[in-house]
């Protein structure tokens, strides 16, 4: 990442995002931030866009105004939202919003750079997706939103090839120091050292650890890697996981 890329990065004001943020721009990348907060850090080469991406006309919107101001061909769509529910108190709108911010961001984001990408002759696109896919309590949209960005992004690997872009999905585990788990696990409770007993390798997850893998797939060196998805959850997809 010597060449000072950017990259559109959404949800970096907090979490894995923020931490990702913060590890481009030292990497000396220009990075775009969409979320509704703005990130806690200033950079002269972070420019952060406040749009609120459930809204899907402001969210297309916000990047067509990026693309136009901040041109790219590296794009990380990691925000998200959980809507933790039994399947009998999930309602309509928990499907609607998580759609759009889950697939719906995602796929105006990849249309928005897509023209600069086929001028490029390259492109990586990131998907933040989540262990939840295999299965998790009280999650039925959350999993199956996610879920669908792996369809996607596996279909997209297969269209953008030819152009050079390469798509690829992380889905981490439990990762502590973020507001979606520790809103769910607090910090500082009998409940977070049982999910962190819970997890193979006897440790929650870091923000970083996320981060490392999507800096690879970000990378030129990963052009021969492409439709696939990492786990980075400490061995948690390979049993079962429960946060009770």
């Amino acid at each position: 990442m010597s060449d000072g890329p950017t990259v559109w990065l959404t949800g970096a004001s907090s979490g894995i995002g923020a931490n990702l943020c913060t590890r481009l721009l030292d990497s000396g990348a220009t990075v775009v931030s969409f979320a509704r907060r703005p990130p806690s850090i200033s950079h002269a080469r972070l420019h952060a866009v406040e749009v609120d991406l459930s809204d899907a006309k402001a969210t297309r919107d916000a990047f067509a105004g990026a693309a136009n101001t901040w041109p790219t061909t590296r794009v990380i769509h990691n925000a998200g939202a959980i809507r933790e529910k039994p399947l009998d108190e999930v309602q309509d709108s928990d499907l609607e919003t998580l759609s759009q911010l889950h697939l719906g961001t995602a796929i105006a984001m990849v249309q928005a750079v897509l023209p600069q990408m086929r001028a490029a002759g390259h492109g990586r696109v990131v998907l933040m997706t989540t262990r939840a896919i295999v299965g998790l309590e009280k999650r039925t949209v959350y999993s199956a939103t996610k879920a669908g960005m792996v369809g996607m992004g596996r279909t997209w690997a297969l269209e953008l090839a030819p152009l050079g872009v390469t798509v690829n999905m992380v889905a981490p585990g439990p990762i502590d120091d973020t507001e979606m788990f520790n809103d769910v696990v607090p910090k500082g409770t009998e409940q977070i050292e049982r999910v962190a007993g819970r997890v193979p390798v006897g440790r929650l997850g870091r923000p970083s650890d996320v981060s490392r893998a999507v800096e690879f797939f970000l990378s030129d060196e990963a052009d021969f890697v492409t439709g696939q998805l990492l786990f980075v959850c400490g061995g948690t997809s390979v049993g079962s996981m429960s946060f009770t």
